[in-house]
């Protein structure tokens, strides 16, 4: 199908649209029916113009817009959060593209039923029908099953829409990725579920019984998940019809609060830490909070965000703030004792600490330089003179010849050099002049100064 029926019909298919029923070959449903339907499966859009929220694929200038205008409509991979239309555009998508729709769902199906899916598809397409298989939760199937898809993929036996919430960098093969363009779906906006919101009160022909700032809450409740939005909508609209208007507390009564996203094995985990680490590490106490309370709430261990925050201080605010890491220590120390929530505290007074420390990663930079001229340097042993000589032996082949010992030495620095012989010396450490660090860098270009008047630089 072009671009003219798929993409531009925005005026007379938006306003008036066909059943549902109609796009997939089946028969009108009876009011009755059309009435026992959930909102959500109602309010399905028809045609991609009235999908919402997605106008960086779907609209004009959109990637997907583009190859339907061009005709060659590529297997994809749909990315993004519950709710914001991955089954519905592959379904469109379809239709527009004049392909057959097909679809399984990774958590249901087997390899058994993928060989009846393709070789339905080789059935058609030798009697000149396309097929678009939608795949769901696609990042489900294993490595194997995830191969099963390149031969049918690569000779056009199926054109592959996979939808999935994960991180399709993790949790698909490389080979299947290759072949495939992903599509990054965006979490509704505001604008978007105050649409859904309209769209459904002109369905019900009547006003949700809500005050402003309590349509604000139900926006805030869904989370970005138009589905979810419109089953709580559905149960508004079930109330008497002369339901006073609730205000936010009074919703907030009737409406269980949706559970945030948050799986704590998978990239949301990883995405919310970094945002705590970036916070901190930003100096700003307030978002750091945020984050912590996040994670809190999204039922991750405390003692996980504790060894982070630990890291965090050693890492990041290093010797600037030498007390930083004691205090991690002891407040890691405070949740075990105390447990949750009372322990908790102890953390959030961390992450302040930490978020409002000054920052130095010059001790993580040393190390790090130190480990690689470790690994170059190999086998050099250290210099005579810093050996220890427990046997005459080794007194007379030069262990220990010549140490000065720095208490005796003049301002308790002899300056010597105790790198390998044949090692030119390295400045690994380099302070900054921030916080307590600032000393530091005061006492080693004493030191520095030092060991250039004796010689020794």
């Amino acid at each position: 199908m072009d671009r003219g029926r798929a993409l531009a019909q925005d005026g007379d298919m938006a306003k008036t649209p066909a059943p549902a029923a109609d796009l997939f070959g089946e028969a009108p449903a009876t009011a009755e029916a059309e009435a026992a339907r959930p909102l959500a499966d109602r309010l399905r859009p028809r045609v991609l113009v009235e999908v919402v929220g997605q106008d960086h694929l779907l609209g004009e200038a959109g990637a997907i817009a583009r190859m339907l205008a061009r005709g060659s409509l590529a297997s994809l991979i749909l990315w993004g959060p519950p709710g914001v239309g991955k089954t519905t555009i592959a379904r469109l998508l379809a239709e527009a593209a004049g392909l057959r729709f097909t679809a399984l769902s990774a958590v249901f199906s087997g390899v058994a039923d993928l060989k009846r899916a393709f070789d339905e598809a080789r059935a058609r397409k030798s009697n000149g029908q396309g097929t678009l298989l939608f795949v769901d939760e696609i990042h489900r199937f294993n490595r194997a099953q995830q191969d099963g898809f390149l031969p049918v993929v690569e000779d056009g036996t199926v054109t592959l829409v996979g939808a999935t919430t994960e991180n399709p960098s993790f949790a698909l093969n490389g080979a299947l990725l290759s072949r495939c363009q992903v599509m990054v779906l965006k979490r509704l906006d505001d604008a978007a579920l105050d649409l859904l919101l309209d769209r459904a009160e002109a369905l019900a022909e009547r006003a949700l019984p809500l005050l402003p700032e309590a349509r604000g809450t139900l926006r805030a409740m869904a989370d970005g998940d138009g589905r979810y939005l419109l089953n709580m909508a559905e149960q508004l609209f079930a109330l008497p019809p002369r339901t006073a208007p609730m205000d936010t507390a009074a919703l907030s009564t009737l409406l269980a609060k949706r559970a945030a996203l948050y799986d704590k094995d998978r990239e949301e985990h990883y995405n919310l830490i970094s945002a705590l680490h970036k916070s901190m590490r930003g100096s700003d106490p307030d978002a750091a909070l945020y984050w912590f309370a996040r994670m809190l709430t999204g039922g991750e261990d405390p003692r996980f965000i504790a060894r982070r925050l630990t890291r965090f201080a050693a890492e990041d605010v290093g010797m600037a703030d030498p007390r930083a890491l004691p205090l991690a220590i002891a407040a890691w120390e405070t949740y075990e004792r105390l447990g949750s929530p009372e322990g908790e505290l102890a953390l959030a007074q961390l992450v302040v600490h930490l978020a409002t420390a000054p920052k130095s990663n010059a001790v993580y930079a040393a190390f790090g330089a130190a480990m690689r001229a470790a690994k170059e340097t190999g086998s050099l042993m250290p210099p005579a003179h810093i050996l220890n000589a427990p046997t005459k032996l080794m007194q007379e082949i030069g262990y220990g010849a010549g140490y000065q010992y720095d208490h005796d030495a003049e301002e308790g620095f002899s300056g010597q050099d105790y790198f390998p012989d044949g090692m030119r010396r390295q400045a690994f450490y380099r302070p900054t002049d921030r916080g307590a660090e600032a000393a530091v860098a005061e006492r080693m270009a004493q030191w520095d100064a030092l060991r250039r008047k004796r010689g020794r630089g």
